[in-house]
Order: C-alpha cells, then sequence, then structure tokens
C-alpha cells in the first residue's frame, strides 16, 4: 500500500469506537516483548471478530485517535542482535504473517502493524495466549469462553465435509467399498438386511460419507482410489511407514495412499510384530505376547487419520524402531492434555474433522464415546507394558510412542495389582519410572499418598514402592543423604589432607549425591555445601588467588560431628 491507501487505513480507523478489540493505537513502544503479546491478542481478536487482519497502529492517540506521530522505527529496532520483525516471528506460535507498513501523514510517521487472524489455534507469544477485552490486552486463558469461541471458528468450516467437484463413486476402490459394508455391519447389525438392499450411493450417504451423493473429502481418503489423491489438491492423504534399527539408521520404507480403510491394515501387517516372553512372579514358565496389541496399533494409526489437519500438506508417519513406535500427525491435539481425554472418558466438544471422525464412527474404526484411548492405556498396564507416551509439545504436531517392551514388569505389576491406585496415579508413576516431568500439584498428591519422595523437582519412587517392586538399589541412587553428611565428608577430607580445591571436593561426594540431579545440580548442591561450611558455620575459609584457591579450615573452627 502507498502513502494515499495507508492515509485512508488510518482515517477509516480513526472512526471506530474505543472499544474496537481487533485494533490497537499507540504513540510509541520499544518493549519488543509487549509488542509480540498485542500480535498475539490482535490476531485472537480478529479471528473472534471476524475480520481479515488486527492492527497495531502506532502514532495515533489511544482515546483521542489524533495522529502525532512515532519514533518508534520497527526496521531499525533490534532485539540484542537480531531484527526486531525476526524476533516476534520467533516467538509467535504458530508462525503467522505479519506485515510493517510506515507511512507520512502530514509530516508525522504513522507505522502499522497488519496481523493475521488466528487459524487452527489461538496464537501464542513466548507460550502465552492473549486476547483484547474492551481496550485491555488480557490472557486468553482467564477468558475460557473467548476462547473456546476462537477455536470453534478455527475449525468451524469442516475441511473433511468439503465436495470434490468432478468426483464421483467410480473414484472409490471397490474392495474398500465392500470393507466399509462389513465393517458397518458389525457397528449396526440389526440394520444387516437394510445395509444388503441399499446400492453403494444409498450405503454411502447412510453411512455419511457422502452427501447427497456428492464425494466428500472424507471419501476420498477413506475409500478413495490412489489416483483419485489429486482431488484433494493442494492437501496430500499419504501415510509413511520407516523402520528404523538400534542406531537410528533407515533400514526400510513403504508409501500409502488411500482408501485409508484398507491401507491401515496393509500398515499394520509391515510392522515386525514379534513374540516377546518374559516371567513374572518366579515362574518357570513365560508369559508369551506380541510386542504390540493390534487394537493398540490401529487404534494409534486411526486417530492420525481422524485427526491429521490435511491443510497442513504434510504426511502421517509410523516410524517403527526395536521396541516402540512413533506415530505421528500434524495438528494440535485439541484437548488440552491426554489426562482430561482419559478422566472424563467422553467426546471432545469438537472435532478437527468433524464429518471424518463421524464416518469412522459409522465404520468402527474409532470410538464414539472417547475411550479408545484410555483403551489403549489399560492393554498396555495389562500387558505389564509401559503406558503408551504422548508428545504435545509441539503446537502443530502430535507424537504418541506404543512400546513393544517390558522396562520392569515387577514394578509395573506392583502399580496394577498390588495397590489400589486409579490410573490417573498409574500414569503419573509410569512417568517418574521413565524420568519425565509431572506438574508439582501432581508430585504433591503422589507424595501425600507416600509413593514418591524427594524434592521437587528432583522426585523419585518412595522407600515402600522401590521395596516391593525390589527396586532398592535404585532408591538408595535415587535418595539424599541429609546436609549434614555431606559437610561432615568435607570437613573430614580437609582435616587429613590440610586442604582442598573445589576439585578435589567435587571427586569426593558427585558419586554420593542423589541421580536425581543432574549435572548443574549436583555443582549447585556442592556449591551450596561450601557456602554453608563458610558463612553459616563459619568451620572452613577459602584461600589464595581465584584460579589456584584452596579450602581449609578456620582456625576457630567448629567440628562437624
Amino acid at each position: 500500500m502507498d502513502d494515499e491507501e495507508l492515509k485512508t487505513l488510518i482515517d477509516d480507523f480513526r472512526k471506530l469506537p474505543d472499544e474496537t478489540e481487533w485494533v490497537e493505537f499507540k504513540v510509541n513502544n520499544d518493549k519488543p516483548a509487549e509488542i509480540g503479546e498485542y500480535i498475539s491478542a490482535l490476531s485472537n481478536a480478529a479471528c473472534l471478530h471476524d475480520r481479515e487482519a488486527g492492527y497495531l497502529i502506532f502514532g495515533v492517540e489511544d482515546v483521542t485517535h489524533k495522529v502525532v506521530g512515532t519514533l518508534f522505527r520497527p526496521r531499525q529496532f533490534k532485539v540484542g542482535n537480531e531484527e526486531l520483525e525476526n524476533w516476534l516471528v520467533r516467538a509467535l506460535d504458530p508462525r503467522i504473517d505479519f506485515k510493517i507498513h510506515e507511512c507520512d501523514y502530514d509530516g508525522k510517521n504513522v507505522v502499522i502493524l497488519q496481523i493475521d487472524p488466528a487459524h487452527h489455534i489461538p496464537v501464542k507469544f513466548n507460550a502465552e495466549a492473549f486476547i483484547r477485552v474492551g481496550t485491555y490486552k488480557k490472557k486468553l486463558r482467564d477468558f475460557p469462553e473467548k476462547e473456546r469461541k476462537i477455536w470453534l471458528k478455527t475449525i468451524q468450516e469442516d475441511w473433511s465435509a468439503g465436495i470434490c467437484e468432478g468426483a464421483s463413486v467410480d473414484d472409490l476402490d471397490s474392495n474398500a467399498i465392500a470393507k466399509a459394508r462389513e465393517n458397518y455391519k458389525k457397528k449396526y447389525p440389526q440394520k444387516s438386511l437394510d445395509i444388503d438392499a441399499w446400492d453403494d450411493t444409498a450405503f454411502l450417504n447412510k453411512a455419511k460419507i457422502t452427501i447427497q451423493g456428492k464425494i466428500t473429502r472424507t471419501a476420498i481418503i477413506l475409500l478413495g482410489k490412489e489416483e483419485s489423491g489429486h482431488f484433494l489438491t493442494p492437501s496430500i492423504a499419504k501415510i509413511s511407514w520407516i523402520l528404523k534399527d538400534e542406531q537410528n539408521a533407515e533400514k526400510d520404507y513403504e508409501h500409502f495412499s488411500p482408501p485409508f480403510l484398507l491401507a491401515v491394515d496393509a500398515v499394520f501387517t509391515k510392522i515386525r510384530n514379534l513374540k516377546y516372553r518374559y516371567l513374572l512372579d518366579n515362574t518357570l514358565f513365560p508369559t508369551e505376547v506380541t510386542k504390540y496389541e493390534p487394537y493398540v496399533v490401529r487404534e494409534a494409526l486411526n486417530n492420525c487419520i481422524a485427526h491429521q489437519d490435511y491443510e497442513l500438506r504434510g504426511r502421517i508417519t509410523v516410524v517403527e524402531s526395536p521396541d516402540d513406535i512413533l506415530f505421528t500427525n500434524l495438528g494440535k491435539f485439541l484437548p488440552e492434555s491426554i489426562e482430561q481425554v482419559i478422566e472424563q472418558d467422553s467426546p471432545p466438544e469438537y472435532y478437527r474433522n468433524a464429518f471424518l471422525a463421524q464416518a469412522m464412527v459409522n465404520l468402527n474404526l474409532i470410538d464414539t464415546q472417547g475411550g479408545g484411548i484410555k483403551k489403549m492405556f489399560s492393554l498396555q498396564m495389562a500387558r505389564y507394558f509401559p503406558l503408551p507416551d504422548y508428545d504435545l509439545a509441539d503446537s502443530e504436531k502430535v507424537k504418541v510412542r506404543i512400546f513393544g517392551k517390558v522396562l520392569d514388569e515387577k514394578y509395573t505389576r506392583m502399580l496394577i495389582n498390588e495397590t489400589d491406585l486409579d490410573l490417573r496415579t498409574v500414569i503419573l508413576l509410569d512417568r517418574i519410572q521413565k524420568k519425565e516431568a509431572i506438574d508439582k500439584e501432581d508430585a504433591a498428591r503422589l507424595k501425600r499418598l507416600m509413593l514418591i519422595e524427594g524434592r521437587y523437582p528432583n522426585i523419585y519412587v518412595a522407600a515402600p514402592v522401590a521395596i516391593a517392586t525390589d527396586k532398592r538399589a535404585e532408591y538408595i541412587r535415587n535418595r539424599s543423604f541429609d546436609d549434614e553428611y555431606y559437610k561432615k565428608m568435607i570437613v573430614d577430607y580437609i582435616k587429613k589432607f590440610r586442604s582442598a580445591t573445589r576439585e578435589n571436593i567435587d571427586k569426593l561426594l558427585w558419586s554420593k549425591l542423589s541421580d536425581v540431579l543432574d549435572e548443574q545440580q549436583k555443582k549447585n548442591k556442592i556449591r551450596n555445601l561450601l557456602t554453608a561450611l563458610s558463612t553459616k558455620d563459619k568451620v572452613i575459609k577459602n584461600v589464595g588467588p581465584k584460579k589456584k584457591s584452596k579450602w581449609v579450615l578456620r582456625q576457630d573452627k567448629i567440628t562437624i560431628s
């Protein structure tokens, strides 16, 4: 836009009421983080108010809307050595587009940030989403109804229900249609006779795969011939299976196209689902199972198909390693957490691909009650295998890892059979077993139940659990001795050798410190012990030049008993 167009735009905005939530006026601002928060807030507000963009305007007074000019020069502004625009883009999640316009308004400099509305998910800045409420910028999480409306707006146009112009039943695979009929009968056995009497068009309509005989994107994804994928362009529907060895090197791969109804079984046949044997309860007769429960694998893959964001134009991937399978689909996990799905045990309020999800329910591929994920956890528990790992850190990707190997059958069996623990507690203890982080509130609850010990976040399984699972040695490695024990070791060392360097003390204590501490935490622990001995207890002091300093006993030393 040239200056005249920008001036017209500014004049239009100046006529808006003060409480307009998708436009913000500022005079000057040299706080990069605050600018980023406004970009998040205005992007989300533009989505909420069905606007093509949100606007952050510098050089116009907020209350009077008078053009006064600005000293802010975004293209010259840097954060450290990085240009402001690049710095802002990196901190936005997802990385939405925004344009910077500068114009001369009657001799006064005005800067306009034109910001795209949120699409797919609310926009965050530094992991926090913001919203405009009246004339104020607020955290979006404090306004759950607004957040819910944004989610609904970003997915209300169901991509999976879109009609594929020019497509017909002839573009669908006859074997896939036959399989769909078979699955539909299993789901609705009372309709078996009616189903046999329906022609393909009637069946597809009633199964909610097509709409009034028109071929939907859902129909192409689930039942389409391989060559029918062009109807989805520019989106794609592909599943890639990749086999890796112990060194993470790729050994084999294969790509699968629609019909996905048949591709799921084809992918499953590629997986090396070997026999796995392990002993329980000191029996001489091993338990023998396959490495992967078929339901768990198919449920994970069907969930990828149902919830993939096909507009992101990526593939669903299934990466098979020697002891686990990693499933990845594009698109944010819509519920807040995996715990929420399991605890509520009910369908989410909305789906990304509602039409596709309903069709997969009708074809007996996924569970309409939202219990499929909970069943995956229950089946892994029953096999004494580690629970599925859901990695939701990426806002545009969901990763699910399914384990095909027992990590510690005694530990898991005790959790399931020898204690009266609910599934949520089992999940939390499973994470601790895998040395994964849990929330502070959850850790406090486990400590009240006397299932864990230690100071958050350095927590570990409690002594009674360790004894029950024969993990005494690991418990001793994880448990810290009290500070007086370590202090006495330091003083005794200095008494014997007359002095000690920091390196000497590190070697003395390192292997004695808890294994739940990382390298930096161990260094901090030793530093704190030395500080306490020198400043509080006044037992030792540091002498000599900085690079060659050493610790010695004070003349008026106090004995540590």
